[in-house]
């Protein structure tokens, strides 16, 4: 079994669920040792309340091939950050791949809430959460990544960089949060770029995640009946593997800093460079919203897919 990933070390910030859990085991599928870390532990529990935690993904990682690691950061902390660096250096010397997934704001969407009616506390909230966390690791992780030539940053977002551009996202607190995020990947690209190494922004599709199945009372074994509910998230969606998959095959891709600065999707590199969701299928998600969602057609993957 190829592993293009082994011997490289990479850290997945809010790997406790989503997109984080979904890429830091699509690069343990790939070989590579992982730091995992979130506020949920098997002991702990963060303001989200739910079951899911870092060491059963580092369980994940381990399972898929890899060496997972699961550390408690609160990464609003910078001293916590800075340990979790200080740790990494100390036992691997190195860090290779940097996921920047923070979020903790899916409790504080207020859906299509003007600025005057949005709860306040709640929007700052979501855009600390969003932004600040990611500038606080990357201030603390990037030397460790720049002493290797090669080093990838993925900062992961909602919406490309030209979906985002012509869409209101929700909320002014959202659409600034996920629009800062592909600014941040645009200003740490130009700032590595003397040192041979890359940053990106990366975006999932309609994510299957914990809470979005739980949303439409389905499972990740019968996705496909949220049908009812809501055909489109029937037709498109993708699990959080998929957008994982993604990020690796950024990482293992000798060419990546062609890419550097650039915004990309799951859907959009799978067609580039071959991988597929853990169904076999390649969903290219914000293709199919704009054309046959937003388009006002009925719900049908077939070409998008």
């Amino acid at each position: 079994m190829e592993l293009p990933l082994k011997g490289k070390v990479a850290l997945v910030t809010g790997a406790t669920r989503g997109a984080g859990r979904g890429t830091a085991v699509a690069l343990g599928e790939a070989g590579a040792v992982v730091y995992c870390t979130g506020r949920t532990t098997k002991s702990q529990s963060s303001d989200y309340r739910r079951p899911e935690n870092i060491e059963e993904t580092a369980a994940m990682v381990g399972a898929a091939g890899g060496t997972g690691i699961a550390m408690a950061v609160d990464h609003r902390n910078a001293a916590e950050v800075a340990a979790l660096v200080r740790r990494i250096d100390d036992e691997q010397g190195r860090l290779d791949v940097l996921v920047n997934d923070i979020w903790g704001g899916e409790n504080l969407i207020q859906w299509n809430m003007p600025l005057w009616e949005h709860d306040l506390e709640g929007g700052l909230r979501m855009l600390h959460g969003a932004v600040d966390t990611h500038l606080i690791t990357s201030h603390f992780a990037l030397p460790l990544l720049i002493r290797n030539p090669g080093g990838l940053v993925v900062e992961m977002t909602d919406g490309t960089r030209e979906y985002n551009a012509e869409h209101y996202r929700l909320s002014v607190f959202y659409d600034l949060a996920k629009s800062a995020v592909l600014r941040l990947a645009f200003s740490q690209a130009e700032e590595l770029r003397p040192f041979g190494c890359t940053a990106v922004a990366l975006t999932p599709g309609w994510m299957r995640s914990e809470m979005m199945l739980e949303h439409y009372g389905v499972t990740e074994a019968n996705w496909r009946g949220a049908a009812a509910a809501n055909p489109h998230f029937a037709a498109i969606s993708e699990s959080p593997r998929f957008v994982g998959r993604a990020a690796a095959a950024l990482a293992t891709d000798p060419e990546v800093h062609a890419r550097t600065g650039g915004s990309f999707s799951s859907g959009g590199l799978a067609q580039e460079y071959g991988f597929t969701d853990i169904d076999g299928s390649r969903p290219d998600c914000w293709r199919y919203l704009e054309e046959v969602q937003e388009a006002g057609l009925p719900a049908d993957a077939t070409g998008y897919r």
